[in-house]
């Protein structure tokens, strides 16, 4: 017991000898705010003195235009008066002499309309009832008196007259009203008779409070219950998605690779052209690519020149696409469609000497893509490419499925697949379990001497991959829709867990 009361806080010994009061009474007689008294409520109730019971009630109360329309009358019946006397009268008359404002007098006349009380026909209004039936007070007008209300206890009547009265701005309003009843428990009631008055207990051990023992030497300090709840804080953190985005540099960079990095605005050329992808291809078009209305500056002529030859006549046995390759599409400006175009710049830079080399990059892509669960047109994809004369098909199964594993991923599998810069080519899924279903992660192949001979000035094997990288954060944070990836809900924000890998 003495332990207990040795824990009380000011606020808590404040309130106690009127918690049998209402909470008006406690707040005025402790000489303390509203929101004081309810965290000592709650820190009484977490010590088992006091039992608080919540009541939630909504009260249904005149809104800001309803007391104006209690005063003035509802627009209908203003413009019900004016048609009594009119019987027949034209509608900008009618607008005019009732003196409503646009919205008041439509709102009116469907009013009118839906209780049967008019007509109208060739620009009028026509009144259709008798004068005892406008003497009558609508049930609006009877529910508008008797606010407030509580919204439990409304009859049948009531609640047409609310949602007729809910659907025009500002006449009615619904409250949350909350209630609360405090009861004393057994301790409570012990406890509510002590005295606090002489209770001088040290709150707080300050620097001037250790200067001199005299300060706290032989004096008592208030007990503090460190397995009380406290509000939660939620410190800083970096978003989830780069946190993602920052465990797969790492996982690259374990694996020997080194970061590419480049504009997400590029041209055609290193987006399509450089990539063997033919210039007449679907991809290319206003439904799958966002293009720029900007015009970019090509690479060195000579390089230009063995895109263009590529594509015209081919390379190593290869007849090309046959058609006449154009400059000018090549300088169209693009949102990257896909980190490979940073694949196709580096390797622009590379030289024989300097292989064999592993690049990666994780990075944002876009597309005209229909959004669902797993699309979006706005995307990040890890991109990985490794130049060496001994590399084969076999060394890229082993790196997608080493890359898979370190994300989580251990069912996979590999399909035969088509790209234009490619051969041969895959795609890979993984399993779903969530959805009982194979969702494709991985693009990847080899890229073909018409991509690597221009390049590179040789056809050395370049194994290429680029997984769509948003679908594997998705399994790192079990997210079940890719929309919920850049929603910025606070809520979800808060609650989702630091990646700890």
């Amino acid at each position: 017991m003495q332990k207990l009361l040795d824990s009380l806080s000011p606020h808590e010994r404040k309130i106690i000898p009127h918690l049998e009061e209402s909470l008006v009474q406690i707040c005025k007689k402790s000489n303390l705010d509203k929101i004081s008294v309810l965290r000592a409520l709650e820190y009484l109730q977490n010590k088992k003195i006091i039992e608080v019971i919540t009541t939630k009630t909504k009260i249904i109360e005149i809104g800001v235009n309803g007391a104006l329309y209690i005063k003035k009358g509802l627009p209908e019946r203003r413009l019900l008066n004016l048609l009594s006397e009119k019987r027949i009268i034209p509608l900008k008359e009618a607008k005019k002499e009732s003196k409503l404002s646009d919205d008041e007098f439509k709102a009116s006349i469907g009013v009118l309309k839906k209780k049967a009380l008019i007509d109208l026909n060739n620009g009028k209004i026509i009144f259709n009832s008798n004068k005892e039936e406008i003497s009558k007070k609508t049930l609006e007008e009877i529910f508008l008196e008797k606010l407030p209300i509580e919204y439990e206890k409304l009859s049948p009547e009531q609640m047409f007259a609310l949602k007729s009265l809910q659907s025009r701005k500002d006449l009615v309003e619904i409250i949350e009203n909350k209630k609360i009843k405090i009861n004393l428990t057994e301790i409570g009631k012990k406890i509510s008779k002590e005295k606090f008055e002489n209770k001088n207990l040290i709150e707080q051990i300050t620097p001037d409070l250790l200067k001199k023992e005299s300060n706290w030497k032989g004096k008592k300090f208030r007990r503090y219950d460190v397995t009380s709840p406290l509000p939660k804080i939620n410190g800083g953190k970096r978003h989830f998605v780069n946190q993602a985005l920052d465990y797969a540099r790492k996982v690259w960079t374990e694996m020997g690779f080194e970061e590419m990095s480049g504009d997400m605005i590029v041209s055609s050329f290193w987006n399509f052209d450089a990539l063997f992808t033919a210039q007449d291809h679907p991809v290319r078009e206003m439904q799958d690519t966002f293009f720029i209305d900007k015009k970019a500056t090509l690479p060195a002529k000579e390089l230009i020149e063995k895109i263009k030859i590529s594509h015209e006549e081919g390379s190593e046995g290869s007849k090309g696409w046959r058609y006449r390759w154009d400059e000018e599409l090549s300088k169209q400006m693009v949102l990257r469609t896909h980190t490979t175009c940073l694949s196709s710049q580096t390797l622009s830079k590379l030289k024989e000497e300097d292989l064999p080399k592993k690049f990666f990059s994780v990075g944002k892509c876009f597309r005209n893509e229909t959004v669902d669960w797993s699309h979006g047109f706005e995307f990040n994809q890890t991109e990985g490419i490794v130049i060496d004369p001994n590399a084969n098909f076999g060394h890229l199964l082993g790196y997608l499925k080493q890359f898979a594993k370190k994300m989580g991923f251990e069912k996979i599998r590999f399909r035969p697949a088509y790209f234009p810069y490619t051969e041969p080519s895959l795609e890979g899924d993984v399993w779903n379990e969530e959805r009982q279903e194979w969702v494709e992660i991985f693009a990847a192949g080899i890229f073909r001497p018409e991509v690597t001979e221009p390049l590179l000035g040789k056809p050395i094997p370049v194994l290429a991959w680029g997984p769509g990288f948003d679908r594997m954060i998705m399994k790192m944070f079990d997210i079940k829709d890719m929309r919920e990836l850049y929603k910025n809900n606070l809520t979800q924000l808060r609650k989702t867990k630091y990646l700890m890998k």
